[in-house]
């Protein structure tokens, strides 16, 4: 007997966890975190962007404006002189304001040409400050700003045209500037910290909203699993009078030689009906235990050809009563997962039976079991009537049914594909629709894939009474 080699068992939530919490109540306490942290997160990037405007203003704007008086005030002049460009640091206009602390005021003057006019103060400023960049473009604009950025220093430059008095062109250009490195400093300080304080902040939200999420969800958690546990108390003990019920309806249906035809039928129907109330109690009744987790599942080594083999061989005369063959195929190997044989089983056989519940006479609907990417997948491929685009996302809901005069007639309760899919969830797999109106359905189980277990002794395996699988189809 041969052992199985670096078997990879998909990973499992602590019992106190599965017990506690559920993965809807996970998400709507994921949710309303979000959104706590949204909202508060806008209102914070609003009163940062307000704040750091207004420094910007209180440091940065009253020294532009400051300086584009001063340039303006130096230009005035020198078009009433028009031979002596008054280019003398005088400390500008009135106005000016010089409270911002020990910056260095500048100014200059430049020809028609944009080139500059030399005089005794103009050896004391930077190179940043004289390049003759801003006065070519004022003697193009009229004016023009920037902040020119030297080796270890910003200075702020405004640059205006000097009007000649005859109207014909300009006579030179005056730029007047002052260094700004210590504002924008503490500009980039006060972004860092509105940076810092408003991610800490952010980060003490999510923390607290969680907190919050989880104490306000916590009645509503509460009242969800006295529901689950009220529904699963009734489906099993309807379950009882059900199946009495039934039985004594059947023991008198022996007499229906004795007995009116009109009384046939009625008990016929109280059969029928007490049949299917018995499979929406055993529905709801799993439902209620999947939802709650509190069924305890086997979890043992499971091969899906075995498994959709006995799928299809329980389907067979069902399959035959409806005119419809199944067929089952293998691709690319045997495929083993970790789970619970009975609860898988029963997904299989949800899936079975929509395929042949909701297929046409002499369809066909076809099981197949593949390997893709380190999963495993099942896929149910019939050739039935089909599903409308706008159902689609619907399904999986409760009780919901895409005719629900239809889904009568044939025995559906609108739970199957929510069993399936719950049962999916449970061994961390999904459950996936596609349709086509008129052509068929494919319906695909995808779980995760026990890796190497390809030499899985009989005995381990959940459904090893039949381990000798073909790989072509049946």
């Amino acid at each position: 007997m041969k052992k199985a080699t670096m078997l990879r068992w998909p990973p499992r939530r602590r019992k106190g966890q599965q017990s506690q919490e559920s993965a809807l109540f996970q998400g709507l306490r994921v949710r309303l975190t979000l959104w706590y942290c949204g909202v508060l997160g806008t209102a914070l990037v609003l009163f940062c962007v307000v704040l750091y405007l207004v420094a910007q203003y209180m440091l940065l704007t009253l020294i532009q404006d400051g300086t584009m008086r001063d340039a303006q005030g130096h230009a005035d002049r020198w078009s009433t002189n028009v031979s002596v460009p008054t280019c003398v640091q005088d400390g500008g206009p009135p106005g000016f304001d010089h409270s911002v602390g020990a910056q260095q005021y500048m100014l200059a003057c430049f020809d028609q040409k944009g080139i500059l006019v030399q005089d005794a103060s103009t050896a004391k400023l930077s190179s940043a400050f004289l390049n003759n960049s801003l006065a070519k473009t004022a003697l193009r604009d009229g004016n023009a700003s920037d902040t020119a950025h030297g080796t270890n220093d910003s200075i702020y430059r405004y640059a205006v045209a000097v009007h000649n008095p005859s109207g014909q062109g300009y006579t030179g250009v005056v730029v007047s500037g002052i260094s700004v490195k210590q504002q924008n400093e503490e500009l980039s300080l006060l972004l860092a910290l509105l940076l810092t304080v408003g991610g800490v902040t952010l980060l003490g939200a999510g923390l607290g909203g969680l907190f919050l999420a989880s104490r306000a969800l916590a009645p509503v958690h509460l009242a969800f699993m006295r529901q689950q546990r009220f529904i699963a108390d009734a489906s099993h003990e309807l379950r009882t009078p059900l199946t009495l019920m039934r039985a004594d309806a059947e023991v008198l249906l022996r007499g229906r030689k004795h007995m009116a035809e009109e009384d046939v039928a009625l008990l016929e129907d109280i059969v029928a009906e007490a049949n299917h109330m018995s499979t929406l109690a055993n529905s709801m009744l799993m439902l209620a235990r999947l939802d709650a987790e509190t069924q305890h599942h086997e979890y043992e080594v499971v091969s899906l050809d075995t498994l959709t083999r006995q799928g299809a061989q329980r389907v067979g005369a069902f399959a035959e009563q409806k005119g419809v063959t199944v067929t089952r195929e293998n691709v690319g190997g045997a495929a083993f997962v970790i789970g619970d044989p009975v609860l898988l089983e029963q997904a299989v056989l949800v899936l079975l039976d929509n395929a042949i519940k909701y297929n046409r006479v002499g369809g066909q609907a076809t099981i197949r079991t593949s390997i893709r990417n380190r999963y495993a997948c099942v896929e149910v491929v019939d050739t039935g009537i089909g599903i409308a685009p706008e159902h689609l996302s619907h399904l999986g809901e409760r009780f919901y049914r895409v005719e629900k005069a239809r889904s009568r007639a044939t025995g559906g309760t609108g739970l199957g594909l929510s069993i399936a899919q719950r049962i999916a969830t449970s061994h961390q797999g999904t459950l996936t629709l596609t349709s086509t109106p008129q052509q068929g359905t494919t319906v695909t189980l995808t779980l995760p894939l026990a890796t190497g277990a390809t030499d899985v002794p009989d005995v381990l395996l959940g459904t090893g009474r039949d381990t000798a699988l073909p790989a072509t189809s049946e």
